[in-house]
């Protein structure tokens, strides 16, 4: 089987999706951040009350859950003739559509792109796609310089950081260190700069706007694509946005292929999703729209990048797809126990939070991300939270049975499934079982070599008289 002229089990994802070290490790060092947590929980306490405030006026919120999650799989199933689709009208729109199969190809692309302009420099609206690619990283090492313009995504430029979370990627950072990254790193920046936002931001103001007038080469990325028009869209809160879709003389945009919609009306549910689940807004500030080219008015050029990147094996597992449903609104992260505490970093992919834990394993193979999908506590808040409503526990559970996992937790495993097969092995079991009353003791924990489990958690009580005996008494 083929996938529009690529192999149906495009190359696994490469770029910034496998983490530097495993997340146990990564998250570890994050706990004794006291700083980052602090921000970390009062960015994401602040977020979830603006959301639920503005959900909160829908009466028909599940109903518009409900609609786009069926949309979303309606595209998983018919996927590669919605993409055909979509490169036929943005070509007749005037319009040029690319194929990326990797990471690698994405980036020789963009690059061939942009060095055709002539141009040494590109400005960049918010990107997931550019970021899991490490385009940035890809030009620079082509001597063309990227600037990425939306405010948080600059700050982690200017910081040499990387993003922590989807929607504010410098959430871990408080104003304070935010100043002093400016200071350190913005050329032309006031040397009396002060930490007061409105200050910051007018700092930030001053040194794009002459990049915004001065490049000729803009890069985005695309939060929808509608197959029946072409028409792409990208939906943003600062204007930045809207000054690198309609200033520069070329527009490439790279696209995860999973981002189409069939129809301009499902745009609809989306738009309605989108800013409540994210933001907390009733409505994007900014929502900029394009099909193709128009003569006279903004860029002249328009390359479209779709880009696999390990997505169609993604698509060939019947569960884990549901990860391709997601619109990248980051409540999952606003909402998770293990995020708040741990931040973006740790999970060591530009995916973060519950959302990264199965989508990042699966681009990449679950091997190059192993304990991922075992960062969550599966309380269920993520799918609660989700505006597509994908279930994300129960792919985490899915990804843990793909995981590799240790030859004795196997041999246990086994031993503990032919039991439970059996009534009288496991008859036999809870009898031994109550010998754990004696060797080990609630707030004790186990000795060796069952100490482990009960490392991180108290040893159950057990019932003084099983289901089994009391039913043989009565």
């Amino acid at each position: 089987m083929t996938f529009l002229g690529m192999p149906a089990f495009a190359p696994r994802g490469v770029g910034h999706l496998r983490g530097d070290e495993p997340f146990p490790a990564a998250a570890r060092t994050a706990l004794g951040n006291s700083q980052m947590r602090r921000n970390l929980r009062h960015a994401t306490t602040t977020i979830r009350g603006k959301s639920g405030r503005v959900i909160a006026e829908l009466p028909d919120w599940q109903d518009l859950r409900s609609a786009g999650s069926a949309i979303k799989a309606d595209v998983m199933s018919r996927l590669p003739e919605l993409l055909e689709e979509l490169e036929t009208r943005v070509t007749t729109a005037g319009g040029t559509v690319h194929w990326a199969a990797d990471a690698n190809e994405a980036n020789e692309i963009v690059t061939r792109l942009v060095r055709e302009t002539g141009s040494d420099r590109v400005i960049k609206v918010k990107s997931m796609a550019t970021q899991e690619i490490a385009l940035n990283e890809a030009l620079e090492a082509a001597g063309i310089t990227p600037v990425e313009t939306d405010l948080a995504e600059l700050i982690v430029q200017l910081g040499e950081d990387k993003p922590s979370h989807i929607l504010v990627p410098a959430i871990h950072r408080n104003r304070s260190e935010i100043r002093e990254i400016f200071l350190r790193a913005m050329p032309g920046v006031d040397p009396s700069l002060t930490d007061d936002p409105p200050v910051l931001a007018a700092a930030a103001r001053r040194y794009l706007r002459e990049t915004f007038l001065s490049t000729r080469v803009a890069v985005s990325g695309a939060n929808f694509a509608i197959a029946e028009t072409g028409t792409l869209a990208v939906v943003e809160s600062e204007g930045n946005g809207r000054m690198c879709l309609t200033l520069p003389d070329t527009l490439i945009t790279v696209m995860g292929i999973e981002k189409i919609l069939p129809t301009w009306r499902d745009l609809e549910v989306f738009l309605q999703l989108l800013p409540r689940a994210s933001t907390g807004e009733r409505m994007n500030p900014y929502t900029t729209m394009w099909t193709g080219v128009t003569p006279g008015d903004g860029p002249q050029n328009f390359h479209l990048v779709l880009l696999d990147n390990g997505r169609s094996a993604v698509l060939a597992d019947e569960v884990g797809r549901q990860a391709l449903h997601c619109i990248r609104c980051s409540a999952c992260l606003n909402v998770c126990p293990v995020y708040e505490r741990t931040g973006g970093h740790a999970y060591g992919s530009v995916y973060p939070g519950p959302i990264g834990a199965i989508l990042s394993p699966q681009l990449t193979g679950i091997e190059d991300n192993a304990s991922l999908p075992y960062a969550s506590t599966l309380c269920g808040a993520c799918f609660d939270a989700c505006p597509v409503k994908i279930d994300i526990p129960s792919i985490l559970v899915h990804l843990r049975n793909q995981a590799p996992h240790p030859r004795a937790e196997r041999a246990v495993m086994a031993t503990a499934s032919r039991v439970m097969q059996n009534p009288r092995l496991y008859a036999r079991a809870q009898r031994a079982a109550k010998l754990a009353r004696i060797v080990g003791r609630r707030g004790r924990g186990l000795p060796p070599p069952f100490s482990g489990w009960t490392a991180g958690r108290d040893l159950p009580e057990f019932p003084d008289q099983t289901f089994r005996d009391w039913w043989a008494a009565r």
